[in-house]
């Protein structure tokens, strides 16, 4: 299937997609196949909360793109459901306008199933699209929490994509977006407030310390389309900077390092529960619970039959 993905057959990619998503074995050795592949195409994460406007911003972007690359893959997380587990995966509606462009991969991920979650399905996802030949990737997400922080860590380019009246520079700090952005997007910035956001954010990025890039602070509106180009030009000056610095390197090394210990914390994971859940451990279970014996001591035995030196602290 992979050898076909190469060739252009998208049924194909979908498949080895969905597959790498599931992160059961044949997950695994698809992905294992794509790594080796090698091929890393620029990333440029989209993030920002609900009703910001990121898909349609997305759209335009594709638009903006394909007039320079021949191939454009969209990794969409939605997010599950708690209740019944299922994801309505609209973002593919609200791109419609690219579905019979054979140029153009969009997928939607939902926040379920994968072993490691998304934070290992994307970065695997992304690497299937280089493999299959796309030249760009974006990555969008739903939210500034976590998962978005970790998807976002996926990506060489992160644009955080704020509405007028969206909150002070105090609620921007403490959601975290000084940490992942490298690019502010203020989109529907035809209402009103949106002057008063980009003050906010200019103030954020003054008290701030930060790293010889400052994010730029880029007016949007989505809908009509401006703005689009000055997006789509800060985020190749970012990309020029990247490379001129020597960060992009030391971006992706960071990234694979992090992806590897998130690895290998969910197959630790994995096979914790799988001790715990035989019968000669369900025993230590209820003595914890029964005060017999504490929580480390437990742990110590389990650790010690995952055959790691444990050490109490």
């Amino acid at each position: 299937m992979l050898d076909a993905a190469r060739r252009g057959d998208r049924l194909s990619l979908a498949r080895l997609i969905t597959l790498v998503e599931r992160g059961d074995t044949a997950g695994r050795e698809v992905a294992a196949l794509a790594y080796r592949d090698g091929a890393e195409p620029p990333t440029v994460g989209i993030t920002g909360a609900p009703g910001a406007g990121k898909s349609t911003l997305v759209s335009r972007l594709i638009a903006v793109t394909r007039s320079e690359v021949s191939s454009v893959g969209v990794i969409a997380i939605d997010p599950t459901s708690p209740f019944t587990g299922g994801a309505i995966l609209g973002d593919r509606v609200r791109m419609q306008d690219h579905a019979l462009d054979e140029g153009v991969f969009i997928r939607s991920m939902a926040t379920r199933g994968h072993l490691g979650g998304l934070s290992l399905a994307v970065p695997e996802g992304v690497r299937l699209l280089a493999a299959a030949g796309v030249e760009r990737v974006f990555v969008e997400t739903v939210g500034v929490g976590q998962v978005e922080v970790e998807v976002a860590s996926a990506t060489d380019t992160t644009v955080v994509v704020l509405t007028p009246g969206w909150g002070d520079a105090v609620q921007a700090n403490k959601a975290g977006l000084l940490e992942i952005a490298d690019i502010f997007v203020i989109n529907k910035s035809d209402r009103p407030g949106a002057r008063q956001t980009r003050q906010d954010l200019e103030q954020m990025l003054n008290m701030s310390q930060l790293t010889s890039w400052r994010p730029p602070i880029v007016d949007t509106v989505a809908s009509t389309g401006d703005g689009v180009t000055e997006l789509w030009a800060a985020i190749g000056a970012h990309e020029t900077s990247l490379d001129e610095t020597g960060e992009l390197v030391t971006r992706r090394s960071e990234r694979l390092e992090r992806e590897f210990r998130r690895n290998l914390r969910a197959r630790i994971e994995l096979e914790v529960d799988r001790l715990i859940d035989q019968d000669r451990h369900r025993g230590l279970v209820r003595a914890v619970v029964a005060h017999e014996i504490d929580p480390y001591e437990a742990a110590d035995t389990l650790i010690g039959e995952l055959g790691g030196a444990s050490h109490r602290t």
